[in-house]
């Protein structure tokens, strides 16, 4: 299975993901996120990434986030920037808890290394327990909490090695 940029032509198949994932358990979006819009924004930046089977079916998905207000965090580490943020990690429940979360992350993680950041952040719902532990594991750290877009988050950092 190959990671890769999207294309305009998976924009129907990363929405049905998304919206196969609403309403399960430990997910927290909601009927307009993320929606449409979302991944026209991610398309149009270069910033959504793709897991394809070997049927060419996409199976997990995440994207480069380029949110402001997130960024102006006081919480993130001021000796760790630039920081970039990713988010949208999504896997379909077939494919879950085989590794796929982790090499989405891993994928991420490189690319924004190549692209000159130090480190990397991201909210977590604070009642996600499975992304908190799964975050903690790949070495990310809790860096403070805020309220947004009507949820808790705990804000999340790793410094990129």
């Amino acid at each position: 299975m190959k990671i890769s940029l999207a294309t305009f032509e998976d924009q129907e198949a990363v929405l049905r993901l998304y919206q196969e994932l609403k309403g399960n358990p430990f997910c927290f979006w909601n009927d307009d996120y993320p929606g449409p819009e979302t991944i026209e924004d991610d398309l149009s930046r270069d910033a959504l990434f793709v897991m394809k089977d070997e049927n060419g079916r996409i199976i997990a998905t995440v994207s480069l986030e380029k949110d402001e207000e997130v960024d102006r965090l006081d919480c993130w580490d001021p000796d760790l920037q630039p920081g970039s943020e990713f988010a949208r990690l999504a896997v379909k429940p077939a494919f879950q808890n085989r590794g796929i979360a982790g090499q989405m992350v891993s994928h991420v993680l490189s690319v924004l290394k190549e692209k000159g950041f130090k480190s990397v952040h991201i909210l977590v719902n604070r009642d996600n327990v499975p992304a908190l532990h799964a975050y903690a594991h790949f070495g990310f750290r809790t860096a403070g909490e805020c309220d947004m877009y009507d949820q808790h988050f705990l804000c999340y950092e790793r410094e990129l090695d």
